[in-house]
């Protein structure tokens, strides 16, 4: 039985299928992001003044990373109790209704406060839904991949990221040269989360078409699933759950303050309009993907620690340059300095999937790893746009830097008290 699955899983098969779908994901989880910033604070928090709606609206994007942990327990269980690849499969769901559903939303002039609630419930459900699917993509790459490329292969799910946000960064500025602004707020912004659906059809169709992963397959054979995986991993994982979670809160702070701080920032203080900015940030995150094979090369010849902790030094140094670079005045420099940021993100993001999930054994890998890559979100990511609006307010975009630096620091910590990994 096992070896009559395994050759439907080819490598070409299964890195799209892990591609795919956190292309999807993160296509779903961007465009929300970037509608946080510039469409929600107008439509659906009104009745505060702009900086206050903003803080609102930030505050609804944070509202998903406190609910993938749960993704984590709830799609993690199933994972690693019945398999990777029906799992895969709800979470996609999952995510994608979620998302389509935002886009059917009545707003706030239609059904006052209610409005805002129900965002904040199809943010919940996005969470939710990703908190599944990261992981387990990782492990359809990782558990299939050769030895001495766990990182090649695991890199594969981390470049639905940077192509997740083109897409979803590039139909927005489709959107903005085809109608005007008044379009736009009335129906126009709801077209990216309808379109969705399209998407999910798709990904779901590469799902369904891929056998269980080797490494699954044999922990079945032997007999070794885990009854209760989340608690598994808090009694016997302790040390792999925490050195995974901060080591990777600097990846997530620099990500978001690359992405949603800056767009925020730069169109509502530095003169941006939102098409200018839009256009810098899809050039930038096309280095971010070019660093994503580059630093899973070097993972793979190094080792995955050692190349997160090249990656982390890297965003200490950025961070005490982050705000000279951002508030300088020139578009020549604000465009090197989202360049920079996106590049470091891409080495620090490329080899996090393989360095998570060799750190849990294959009968709770899918929790462990979920885990600790969702409550590394919640430390690192949830809050970052929002303190750093904070923090670039009262004391100036220096401080965000100081901010980032801390938290890289952080993770440096965590990466040095992880064990090394196995060649």
């Amino acid at each position: 039985m096992t070896t009559a699955a395994l050759p439907a899983n080819s490598p070409r098969r299964v890195l799209f299928a892990s591609l795919i779908g956190t292309t999807i994901e993160f296509f779903d989880f961007y465009i929300y992001a970037t509608a946080s910033v510039i469409v929600f604070p107008m439509l659906f928090f009104p009745e505060s003044d702009p900086a206050t709606a903003t803080l609102q609206s930030l505050a609804t994007f944070a509202l998903a990373f406190f609910a993938r942990p749960v993704g984590s327990a709830l799609f993690g269980h199933f994972g690693d109790r019945i398999g990777r690849k029906a799992t895969l499969v709800a979470a996609l769901l999952t995510m994608g209704l979620s998302t389509i559903a935002i886009g059917l939303l009545p707003t706030y002039d239609s059904i006052g406060v209610l409005a805002p609630l129900l965002l904040a419930l199809c943010r919940f459900g996005q969470g939710l839904g990703l908190g599944g699917e990261w992981g387990g993509a990782v492990l359809l790459a990782t558990e299939n991949a050769p030895p001495g490329k766990r990182a090649w292969y695991g890199m594969f799910p981390q470049l639905g990221a940077p192509i997740g946000f083109l897409c979803s960064t590039g139909i927005f500025l489709l959107l903005t040269e085809v109608m005007d602004d008044a379009q736009f707020l009335a129906w126009g912004w709801r077209i990216p989360f309808l379109a969705s659906a399209a998407l999910v059809f798709v990904g779901l169709w590469v799902r369904l078409r891929i056998a269980e992963t080797p490494d699954f397959q044999k922990t079945l054979d032997r007999g070794e699933r885990v009854r209760l995986p989340m608690l598994s991993v808090l009694r016997d994982h302790p040390r792999a759950l925490l050195a995974g979670t901060f080591a990777l809160v600097a990846t997530f702070v620099l990500f978001y303050l690359m992405t949603v701080f800056t767009l925020g920032w730069a169109t509502a203080k530095l003169g941006y309009t939102r098409e200018q900015f839009l256009l810098m940030q899809m050039v930038a995150v096309l280095f971010f993907a070019a660093g994503i094979p580059v630093s899973a090369l070097y993972a793979d010849r190094t080792g995955r620690r050692a190349a997160m902790i090249v990656a982390t030094l890297a965003i200490i140094v950025f961070g005490l340059a982050y705000g000279p670079l951002f508030s300088s005045g020139s578009h020549a420099v604000v465009l090197l300095f989202l360049i920079v940021g996106m590049v470091i993100t891409g080495l620090t993001y490329g080899p996090c999937g393989a360095f998570l999930a060799e750190m849990f054994p294959t009968a709770v890998r899918y929790t462990g790893s979920s885990l600790a890559f969702n409550l590394a979100g919640i430390l690192g990511a949830s809050l970052a746009p929002y303190i750093a609006t904070l923090l670039a307010g009262k004391y100036g975009v220096a401080y965000v830097g100081y901010y980032l630096s801390a938290a890289a620091l952080l993770t440096l910590v965590a990466l040095l008290l992880s064990p090394k990994e196995k060649a």
